[in-house]
């Protein structure tokens, strides 16, 4: 059972999102309020564990602002879908940014939110419409600048591969490919993008289009 918590501050919307996941038998709504304080609060009194997926709407009427929404959330224990009109390209780029895993726009079809929870719940990142939009054409959020031999790297371990198996696919030593992989991290973290674990990898990989197909015999993402 997937425990949901769905934070918008338009009722009508939340009271939409619960029907439709009332009428799964693998979605429970363990909250549904209008900020991420409230949200918090409730966590605390009711002493119940983090929910698996945060729907959040990517601006509220509390003046929070996404990034610190996202952060708070995502510090807290929760995977985190925006779930917004995404006619802000900026805010939903500092969502990403932040830890969210994915957005889904508020014009799709409930069989996609309820398909993208499903997606985050299993521990998997959005790669659509919304995420492809969000980042287009940002160097400034998409670029770490990576050598060719970095993005080579990072490609292979990101798909999957374990690190000694780069660096036999490329020819090259176990701690050459290691350094590799550092450098990359180093880089990331000079533009505001922190990557510590390959799955942060695998997220940075997406977003800057390094990740397409998965090399044989690693697994896929998608």
């Amino acid at each position: 059972m997937t425990r949901v918590a769905l934070i918008d501050d338009h009722e009508s919307v939340r009271l939409g999102l619960e029907a439709a996941l009332a009428r799964t038998e693998s979605t429970e709504v363990v909250f549904s309020g209008a900020n991420v304080a409230a949200y918090l609060t409730w966590r605390q009194a009711a002493v119940a564990s983090p929910a698996d997926v945060v729907v959040l709407d990517l601006t509220l009427g509390d003046g929070t602002t996404v990034s610190e929404n996202v952060d708070r959330v995502v510090r807290d224990g929760s995977s985190v879908i925006i779930h917004s009109v995404a006619d802000r390209p900026a805010a939903v780029r500092e969502a990403l940014a932040a830890g969210a895993a994915g957005i889904v726009s508020k014009s799709s079809p409930t069989h996609e939110v309820l398909g993208a929870i499903g997606t985050v719940a299993r521990g998997e990142l959005l790669d659509n419409v919304e995420w492809a939009s969000a980042v287009e054409g940002d160097r400034e959020f998409a670029s770490a600048q990576l050598s060719a031999r970095e993005r080579e790297v990072l490609r292979l371990y990101a798909a999957g591969l374990p690190l000694k198996a780069v660096a036999e696919r490329l020819g090259v030593a176990y701690s050459t490919a290691k350094e590799n992989i550092t450098r990359v991290r180093v880089k990331y973290v000079e533009v505001g993008r922190p990557a510590p674990t390959k799955v942060d990898l695998l997220r940075r990989a997406m977003e800057d289009g390094i990740l397409h197909d998965a090399p044989d015999g690693a697994p896929r993402h998608d």
